[in-house]
């Protein structure tokens, strides 16, 4: 499928219309917004450490099928296939009840007021400062979309075995440069992928039948057992070796050939991002500057079409009613 369609073309002119966002948006409506949202992503990560990952790449997941409107948690209807089930997403984005626990107390506190979009900033945000990674000041005061689009997200979000040229592409039609690029894939320093996603470089890169002679062959003995040939593809390995610790190992992992995914590895192995990659590896603070950077820059995204704040994530509020 292009990685092009025309709605990446109706994003980004329309950018100048959407809502204008600014920090502190919720000061005087919800003054205890950031506090709640964080306090209920601590409670998750003692619950699961593995969810503030999954929590975290949400925003990627949403911010680029149609802006930063919270799309992507919208669940199917009889009318609307969403994004849950794209190509992307499926057996692979989890954690949704962590939102549907922020959205709730942030419910109580302030009925109708915080959108989920916003709140998916936030708790990416916050997933990344509890994992002991950069902490930023947010921009706020997104609304929330009134539909989903499994057939966008199939169109736009890169597969785990894109190549740097491809993500390049991607990247640029959003305005987001080669560091972002680099920068933000970097949120791989915590969380997991299932085997799924890397059989091809195990066993047959590019129709060759063999492995990806770019992963180092320890690592590939270690992979080799986690996901054998035959096996469970749903079985998840590691994003780097501190997959629970927001740093800079990623990149070291990189430049190791120890990058778990394609898209990871090929950073490395690509002349006009490996400088990034070797730059990230040695100086985490320039890696933390700029997936910073890169994470408000790709909030953002947004469509400029109209929206409202749900009361529950899932549904449009005209549903929620009905429920």
């Amino acid at each position: 499928m292009s990685l092009y369609p025309s709605v990446l073309f109706v994003l980004l002119v329309t950018m100048a219309a959407a809502e204008t966002l600014r920090p502190g948006f919720y000061a005087q409506t919800c003054p205890e917004a950031e506090a709640i949202v964080r306090y209920e992503m601590m409670k998750a990560m003692i619950r699961e450490p593995r969810s503030v990952a999954s929590v975290m790449r949400f925003q990627f997941h949403d911010c680029f099928v149609n802006g930063c409107d919270a799309s992507l948690l919208l669940d199917d209807t009889p009318n609307m296939l969403g994004e849950k089930l794209a190509l992307s997403n499926i057996n692979s984005l989890r954690s949704f009840e962590v939102v549907d626990e922020v959205k709730e107390a942030l419910e109580k506190a302030c009925p109708g007021v915080v959108s989920c979009a916003d709140v998916i900033i936030m708790a990416a945000r916050d997933a990344v400062a509890l994992a002991g990674g950069p902490d930023w000041v947010v921009r706020l005061g997104r609304k929330d979309s009134l539909t989903a689009s499994q057939e966008d997200s199939d169109n736009i979000m890169p597969s785990p075995r894109a190549n740097a040229t491809s993500l390049i592409d991607l990247f640029t039609k959003f305005n987001l440069s080669v560091k972002d690029l680099v920068a933000l894939s970097g949120s791989h320093s915590i969380g997991e992928a299932r085997c799924f996603s890397i059989m091809f470089r195990l066993y047959n890169q590019s129709g060759s039948g063999k492995p990806d002679p770019a992963i180092e062959p320890w690592f590939r003995e270690k992979l080799d057992k986690l996901c054998p040939l035959g096996g469970d593809e749903n079985v998840t390995g590691d994003l780097d070796a501190t997959p629970k610790l927001f740093d800079n190992q990623y990149f070291k992992d990189l430049v190791a050939g120890r990058g778990f995914l394609n898209s990871d590895q090929t950073l490395f192995t690509f002349p006009q991002t490996r400088e990034y990659v070797k730059l990230f590896s040695k100086d985490e603070n320039e890696f933390f500057k700029a997936f910073v950077e890169g994470m408000l820059k790709m909030g953002e995204l947004q469509s400029g079409k109209g929206g409202e704040i749900r009361t529950n994530c899932r549904v449009v509020n005209s549903q929620a009613l009905d429920v």
